[in-house]
C-alpha cells in the first residue's frame, strides 16, 4: 500500500478514513489526510505500539488490514475481475475505462466495511425531489435540517462513510413527514458507480426502493446499473472515444466538468 502522510490525497487516504471510522475515529471520509485524520492516525499507532509518527506505512497499514479484515464480513458483496471484464466485452470499451470510473466515483469500494452500500446524501437533490412532487422545501427549513436540505449545491455537509447514512435517515424522517417518503432515498448516489436514485425507474427498477434493495445486494448489482445507466443516456460513445468531458457532462452533470474529467484522464492512464 502506498505510505501515506499529513496532506496525503487520493483513492489510498479515503480507504485509510474508511477503516478509521469503522474503528470508531471522528474522521472525515474524503481523499484527503487532513488534520482530523492525522490525529486519529496518532492515536491509532499508540494504542497498536507502533512509533507515533503520523505515517502511515508498511507496520500501521499491516495493523489496520488486520482489524478491517476481523470487522469485514461481507466478500460475497465484491466485484471480480471478470465481472467488469464481461462487461467490458459487452459494451465493447476498454477495460481499463470501466476501472477509470469505477475508481473516480469510489474509489473502488461499493460497500463500507460494515457491509453497507457506500452512499453520497445530496441536500440539494433532495431540495428539488420535494419540489417536483409539490412541496415546498422552504416549509422545512430550518437550523435542524440545514444539513440535508439546502437550494444549492454545496460539499460542505458531506461527511462520508456511515455518516451518509445518519444524514439519509434524517432525510428520510423528514420526506415522510412531508409525505413524500421516497424523496431521501432518491436524493442519494449508490454504489460502486453512483447512481443517482431519482434514476430508478428509468433504469428499468420498478421503484426507487426496488433499486434500492437491489444496490444493498452486491457489487454485480451496481455494475448492472451502470450499464443500464450508459446505455439508457448514451454515454458509451464517449467512454469509445475516451471524451472525458463530454461523458462527464452525462453522467455527473455540468457542475464539475474539469474536474471529473482531469480524474478520468488520469485514472485511464494508470489502468492503460
Amino acid at each position: 500500500m502506498q505510505t501515506l502522510r499529513h496532506k496525503s490525497s487520493g483513492p489510498s487516504v479515503y480507504r485509510l478514513e474508511e477503516i478509521l471510522a469503522q474503528l470508531g475515529y471522528a474522521v472525515k471520509v474524503n481523499n484527503y489526510f487532513g488534520a482530523d485524520t492525522d490525529t486519529a492516525v496518532k492515536d491509532f499507532q499508540s494504542k497498536n505500539r507502533l512509533v507515533v509518527d503520523g505515517i502511515v506505512g508498511t507496520k500501521t497499514w499491516a495493523k489496520l488490514i488486520a482489524q478491517e479484515q476481523a470487522i469485514t464480513a461481507h466478500n460475497d458483496k465484491l466485484l471480480s475481475e471478470q465481472d467488469l471484464i464481461d462487461v467490458a466485452n459487452e459494451l465493447n470499451i476498454e477495460l481499463a475505462v470501466i476501472k477509470a470510473v469505477n475508481e473516480v466515483e469510489s474509489a473502488g469500494n461499493g460497500f463500507l466495511l460494515n457491509g453497507w452500500c457506500k452512499i453520497l446524501f445530496e441536500g440539494h437533490v433532495f431540495w428539488r425531489r420535494l419540489k417536483k412532487k409539490g412541496i415546498n422545501p422552504k416549509d422545512f427549513q430550518n437550523s435542524e435540517t440545514q444539513s440535508i436540505l439546502y437550494e444549492r449545491w454545496t460539499k460542505k455537509h458531506y461527511l462520508g462513510g456511515m455518516k451518509e447514512h445518519y444524514r439519509l435517515q434524517k432525510a428520510a424522517a423528514l420526506s415522510m413527514d412531508a409525505g413524500m417518503s421516497d424523496a431521501a432515498h432518491e436524493s442519494c448516489s449508490w454504489g460502486l458507480f453512483q447512481i443517482m436514485g431519482y434514476h430508478a425507474v428509468d433504469l428499468g427498477y420498478a421503484s426507487v426502493n426496488h433499486f434500492v434493495g437491489e444496490m444493498n445486494q452486491n457489487e454485480r448489482e451496481h455494475l448492472i446499473a451502470f450499464k443500464r445507466f450508459l446505455v439508457e443516456n448514451n454515454l458509451v460513445r464517449y467512454l469509445k472515444s475516451k471524451n472525458w468531458r463530454s461523458f462527464t457532462r452525462g453522467y455527473n452533470g455540468p457542475g464539475q466538468v474539469d474536474v471529473y474529467s482531469r480524474r478520468l484522464t488520469r485514472a485511464y492512464a494508470r489502468y492503460k
